[in-house]
Formats: structure tokens, C-alpha cells, sequence
């Protein structure tokens, strides 16, 4: 089972990480061999898709790159300035999973995948001035609502910043701001339907992880960059300049569950702000339990919710109904909206604006 897991997370990187795709496909077989792979993976045996186990563990060797420690391997890491020979990999590989085969399957099992992907604020940013227009319609309102920002799974909070980002267009207009040391290519196919003149004001951010990674420490900054793929470079340089607006921008993550944490949050409303409960690539993750009792939080919140005091909920959520590619989806209380506003990539770029009912 668990060298199925591999498998398919190596399928997952077709196309998009042949180094992490070889990788990973040869760990599996190496795996059903009872090799070192077996060993480094020992007490993850039963561990169920959503956790992606093949992803930690190349997340755990990316790492041991990074800091150094397998100097044969890095030469086929573009992360640290190798260049991937696919044939050699698994040779060059296994004398580093054998030497610290204990450190990755500490490393393994004590963490979860900690991507978050700077280029999910490119759909996050335009998701918001929809949902700040739309409740200001909704409420007859002439300007749009500002934004209190609350992230469930928030990781490092790289996406709590959305209009401190610039968003730079096809026709060389950089919505959010231009000046930002993150100035994303969104890749759009057509465009928010909102007006892009607006700008996005956020009065409030705050978010949860039940294991959040402090970006303020090397350490928290060397787990998150552990887990893009290292022959994804322009992920890597996003990755750089999302760290190093955090640095100037710095906002907390509080170590809590969503649930818990979202009821503290919603227990107050704010008059005259929309308030937006957002989460990405997170829902896989999250107990059956922890799911409704979400939920429940969000019902009775949503029936609190006036037209003056909106709230919101934005997800950018993987949907098998579109062939397993990311939505990214809104509801609007009081006023009763529910939105698909288009789908992408999982990484947030590219990403196609088509807006149709959310069932």
C-alpha cells in the first residue's frame, strides 16, 4: 500500500518535477523491495493517502540537501545548483538515505507537508475584491467592504499578505502593489469578475496551524523551502521573496486547531468589514471530526452575520469533478451568494476565471 502512496505521488509530479518524479519512483519500488526506503518509512505503513507520505519523504531528503549533508546527491539539485542526471539519481541517492536513514524517519514522521505555496495569494487576491464587491452590492453599499482575513492551516502565513503582493497582467498592469519584493505572474485566463480599479484594503489578518512554522527562524525557513520542488525554480524564488516580505511584514500563526481557533475569532464581528474565513490545500488533511465540527463553527457564525457585519468563506480546494485541478470557491452570509470563481493549478498559477454556481 505504502509503495502505491509512492507511486502516485510521484504521478502527481509528472510533468511538473522530473526529479522529484524519479525519485520517488524508484523509492517505491525500493520500497516493495524492502530496501533502505522500507526502513527510513518504518511506522508510516498504514498512513492514508491524504497525508502524502512520498511527498515527506522527498521533502525529508531535500532537506538533508540543503543543509548539506548528502554533497553527492545536491549535484543533482537545481535548489543548491546541480543539475538532475535521472539515471543516476537512485545510485547517488542511496548512500545518503542508508548514512541518515534514522534523521529522515524522525524527520518523516514527526512532520506533515508544509508547501505553502506563495502563488495561491495570485487567487486569493482576486477572490477578495470579488467577496468585498459582492457583499458591498449585497448591502447597497457604494464602496467595497474592507477585509478582516482569517486562514485555517495557515503553515507559515506566507498568504496572510495578499495586498502587500503585486500582481502583474498579461498587458504589463501590476494590480496589489508594484513595489512588493513578491511580484507574482499570475498566468490568468481572463480576469476576476470585479472591479480591478478597487483597491483590496485588509484590516485584520490572523491564522492557525496546528503546526505552524515560524518564517522568522532559519530552521521554520529551511522546512518550508524543504518541501518545494528542487527543480522548480521559479516556485523557489517565490518562496525567497514571500520570506523576505514576511521578514518586513511579520504576522503570527497561533499553534491551534481550526475549529477551536475559528470560534474564538468569529465570536466577535466588526461593523462595517467583511470578514473572510480562507483556507487552501488544506481540507485533505483535516479529521473527519475536525470537518464538522468546522463546519458547525461557520453555520452558526453565518446565521449571525449581518449586512452590515458580512462574512465569508473563500477555499481554493482540489475537486474531483474537475478532473482533481483546484477551485476556488465562495459563499457570501447574509446575502446568500455561492460561487465557483474558477479553477488551476494547485500551486495557485496558472489559473482560469470562470465563474458558475457553487453546488
Amino acid at each position: 500500500m505504502l509503495a502505491e502512496l509512492f507511486a502516485a505521488a510521484a504521478d502527481i509530479c509528472r510533468d511538473r518535477s522530473p526529479l522529484t518524479q524519479r525519485l520517488l519512483t524508484d523509492a517505491a519500488a525500493d520500497l516493495a523491495a524492502g530496501g533502505v526506503t522500507a526502513r527510513i518509512m518504518a511506522g508510516a505503513e498504514r498512513d492514508r493517502e491524504g497525508t502524502v507520505p512520498g511527498l515527506r519523504f522527498a521533502g525529508a531528503v531535500h532537506r538533508l540537501v540543503l543543509e548539506g549533508r548528502a554533497p553527492a546527491l545536491a549535484k543533482h539539485y537545481p535548489s543548491v545548483g546541480g543539475r538532475p542526471d535521472l539515471p543516476r539519481l537512485w545510485e547517488d541517492a542511496l548512500p545518503a538515505l542508508t548514512e541518515h536513514a534514522d534523521v529522515l524517519r524522525h524527520r518523516v514522521g514527526a512532520t506533515v507537508v508544509q508547501t505553502n505555496e506563495p502563488g495561491r495569494s495570485a487567487p486569493l487576491y482576486g477572490g477578495l475584491l470579488v467577496a468585498a464587491q459582492e457583499a458591498a452590492r449585497a448591502a447597497g453599499r457604494q464602496v467595497p467592504f474592507c477585509v478582516r482575513l482569517l486562514e485555517v492551516g495557515a503553515s507559515g502565513g506566507l498568504n496572510l499578505r495578499p495586498h502587500r503582493v503585486g500582481y502583474r497582467l498579461g498587458d504589463g498592469t501590476v494590480l496589489g502593489d508594484p513595489g512588493s519584493p513578491l511580484v507574482l505572474d499570475p498566468r490568468w485566463t481572463g480576469l476576476p469578475p470585479a472591479d480591478l480599479t478597487h483597491r483590496l484594503r485588509v484590516v485584520g489578518r490572523a491564522g492557525c496551524d496546528l503546526d505552524p512554522v515560524d518564517v522568522s527562524t532559519a530552521d521554520g525557513r529551511l522546512h518550508l523551502s524543504s518541501f518545494v520542488w528542487a527543480d522548480q525554480l521559479d516556485r523557489w524564488k517565490r518562496l525567497r521573496a514571500a520570506l523576505e516580505l514576511a521578514a518586513a511584514d511579520p504576522v503570527p500563526v497561533d499553534r491551534s486547531a481550526g475549529p477551536e481557533w475559528l470560534a474564538r475569532q468569529l465570536a466577535r464581528a466588526e461593523r462595517d468589514v467583511l470578514t473572510v474565513v480562507w483556507h487552501s490545500v488544506v481540507w485533505q488533511y483535516v479529521s473527519p471530526a475536525d470537518r464538522a465540527m468546522g463546519r458547525a463553527v461557520l453555520a452558526d457564525a453565518a446565521a449571525k452575520a449581518t449586512p452590515t457585519a458580512p462574512l465569508a468563506l473563500l477555499v481554493f480546494e482540489p475537486r474531483r469533478e474537475v478532473d482533481h485541478r483546484f477551485a476556488l470557491m465562495l459563499k457570501l452570509w447574509p446575502a446568500g451568494i455561492s460561487l465557483s470563481l474558477g479553477v488551476g493549478e494547485g500551486h495557485g498559477t496558472p489559473f482560469t476565471w470562470n465563474v458558475t454556481p457553487w453546488e
